[in-house]
């Protein structure tokens, strides 16, 4: 009954923090009593809305399609005791939660923190995006280019397991990666509520730099968020 009443976010984060304890060598049943974090980026479900009522299973809905229990029930299922909370910040939601679980290790409220992004639509979100043109006609984001004409959507589920670097090299894990910095900013009062601010945009990254103790010159390789519009990409 209850499972009927889950959105399948709160589904998929659960099949895919456990592959992602597994593929750290982590025991998800190490974890109980632990102070790991759950810091999970999330849209609004659609699924409790669009699903035909079961009776038996009404009891669930609440907790099924409430966005926070998406990282409660994750820490529910591992028995973790750090922080959890879910973020909603449209489509920096999973890199908002990124940034919290950096700050919560390093601030040492918890030894492991499993940082995750969640995204299924439903059909009404695709209604009302190709509505308002947003959605490219045939599905294609043509970011950077003058043929820009709206973008492509993406969805899924994407799960990291973070410790601080010298725990991870203490318990001999297989580290991918490093995150030196991050930052995070709004774009203010813009020409409109969707619309990005360049100058907001240049500072954000500044002061990711200025976290990281890096210069531009150390940079390599840059990763956007190409918005597929003539408005968004310049």
């Amino acid at each position: 009954r209850e499972a009927l009443a889950m959105d399948p976010q709160q589904r998929l984060l659960l099949e895919t923090s456990w592959e992602a304890l597994e593929r750290a060598g982590i025991l998800p049943a190490d974890l109980k009593d632990s102070t790991t974090g759950v810091f999970v980026g999330i849209r609004e479900g659609e699924y409790g809305a669009a699903r035909v009522s079961v009776a038996d299973a009404e009891a669930f809905d609440l907790q099924g399609n409430a966005s926070s229990f998406a990282a409660g029930r994750l820490a529910f299922v591992l028995g973790a005791q750090g922080p959890a909370l879910a973020v909603n910040t449209a489509c920096s939601s999973s890199l908002v939660a990124l940034h919290l679980a950096c700050q919560a290790l390093r601030n040492r409220e918890c030894t492991l923190a499993l940082a995750a992004g969640a995204s299924v639509a439903g059909e009404s979100a695709f209604v009302l995006l190709s509505r308002t043109r947003a959605l490219a006609p045939d599905g294609r984001s043509k970011t950077f280019s003058a043929q820009a004409d709206g973008y492509g959507r993406g969805e899924g589920v994407v799960v990291l397991a973070l410790e601080r670097l010298s725990d991870a090299q203490a318990h001999g894990r297989d580290i991918l990666a490093v995150i030196r910095g991050s930052a995070l900013s709004h774009d203010g009062a813009s020409s409109g509520i969707t619309v990005p601010s360049g100058s907001a945009a240049e500072r954000v990254l500044r002061s990711a730099l200025d976290d990281a103790r890096l210069a531009p010159t150390d940079i390599d390789f840059v990763e956007c968020h190409g918005t597929g519009t003539t408005l968004g990409d310049p």
